[in-house]
């Protein structure tokens, strides 16, 4: 008999590109396991500011019949929605309005609180801790504390109840908040730049303009974005000054009036919500590099 023997079986090792690729696959996953456990406040944080804006966009685009139901989804996206909300009468003077608070509000803030901000952080002088406390004082000071006598002055005085240029006009003898913003930043700038202006010839106004402004870019831009989202967003002073002649309306005083002509239409209110904020986002996330940067080296010194 012939003994028949059978071929030995040899188990070989994977392919050392299977296991490089396997290795790969699992560092990645440790590593973002990793990054989601590190950052998980943050994530937290950011869903907790992120997830009403995307609320009131998807109520938006709803139908009327399916806003504030439990469909989270549209079922069909209502575009038109928006087009109806910057069609309805008066929606345009709002913004026109609001564009005139914000922009002419936030340039004379910053120009006129500028010089103020550099004589208190330059200049030594009997009295400048006594004017910084009396900014500091006006910051906290609620401007619902002032508001008889100065609206008596506007509106018996001036007669410009029922404007805007009793909210925008103050901002010419300049703001206390923005003062002390570009005052913290100023002292953050060494003075061997204006002292060798001097030298050259240049005198304070002209080291100011020269030298100081375009080190200060960054402050003045996050200055200007704070006031520009305060008079954008202010409800208070329109309300006051402006209520009484809806030509003059601003699109957050307007908003309350749209809501309460459109009550049961909360996908449009949610529309005129859209657009209100969309600006505000938009200039935000174009701005925001010089923002952060104004608002992180403020205060560095002083």
């Amino acid at each position: 008999m012939t003994r028949t023997t059978s071929p030995s079986v040899r188990i070989l090792p994977p392919a050392a590109g299977a296991v490089s690729t396997a290795a790969r696959r699992t560092a990645r996953r440790r590593a973002a396991l990793e990054w989601i456990a590190v950052h998980a406040l943050g994530i937290a944080a950011a869903l907790f500011f992120v997830l009403p804006f995307v609320f009131v966009f998807l109520t938006a685009v709803m139908s009327d019949d399916q806003a504030l139901t439990r469909d989270l989804w549209p079922h069909t996206w209502e575009w038109g929605n928006f087009a109806t909300v910057w069609n309805t009468p008066g929606f345009l003077t709002w913004w026109r309005n609001t564009l005139l608070y914000a922009g002419v509000g936030t340039v004379l803030a910053v120009a006129s609180s500028l010089p103020v901000a550099y004589a208190l952080a330059r200049f030594r002088f009997r009295g400048r801790n006594v004017m910084m406390m009396l900014v500091i004082a006006a910051m906290m000071l609620p401007p619902q504390v002032i508001i008889v006598p100065m609206y008596l002055f506007w509106a018996r005085q001036m007669d410009l109840a029922g404007t805007l240029w009793p909210l925008i006009v103050p901002f010419a003898f300049g703001n206390a908040f923005t003062i002390f913003l570009l005052r913290q930043f100023l002292l953050t700038i060494p003075r061997e730049y204006t002292e060798a202006a001097r030298i050259d010839g240049c005198g304070e106004f002209r080291a100011m303009v020269r030298v100081v402004l375009p080190m200060a870019r960054p402050a003045i831009a996050a200055a200007a974005l704070f006031h520009f989202f305060y008079c954008w967003n202010d409800y208070f002073g329109p309300q006051i000054y402006a209520s009484e002649n809806p030509a003059a309306w601003t699109l957050s005083y307007g908003l309350e009036s749209f809501k309460g002509a459109h009550q049961t239409d909360w996908n449009l209110t949610m529309a005129a919500t859209v657009l209100i904020m969309a600006p505000v986002i938009v200039v935000f996330f174009f701005a925001q590099k010089a923002f952060i940067e104004g608002v992180t080296l403020t205060g560095v010194k002083g």
